[in-house]
């Protein structure tokens, strides 16, 4: 993988995720905050810190993602949550717009 194509989600605690730049557009607000002109830094450095959402959660996000590209097809299935991750992860997922 080559950084360009790459972006890091950092977490509340500070944990960072390095995943495909594709799969990071799948949230709305992340392909905003990397597609704006303006020099902002998300978009310069290719990182974006989630101050609000822990490490347990962001990783379950990023599992999203890649589970949304490979099944945008329509093909049947369900992406797995745990129920006590419920609740953190429809408010995430509402402020990430995914």
């Amino acid at each position: 993988m080559r950084k360009e194509d790459t972006v890091k989600l950092i977490s509340a605690e500070g944990f960072e995720f390095v995943i495909h730049k594709e799969a990071a557009m799948v949230s709305q607000t992340i392909r905003n905050m990397l597609t704006s002109p303006g020099g902002f830094a998300e978009t310069e450095h290719g990182e974006v810190t989630f101050p609000e959402i822990s490490t347990t959660i962001l990783e379950k996000i990023c599992q999203y993602f890649y589970w949304s590209l490979q099944y945008a097809s329509g093909k049947e299935t369900e992406f797995p949550i745990e129920p006590e991750l419920t609740l953190e992860l429809m408010m995430a997922a509402n402020y990430l717009h995914t």
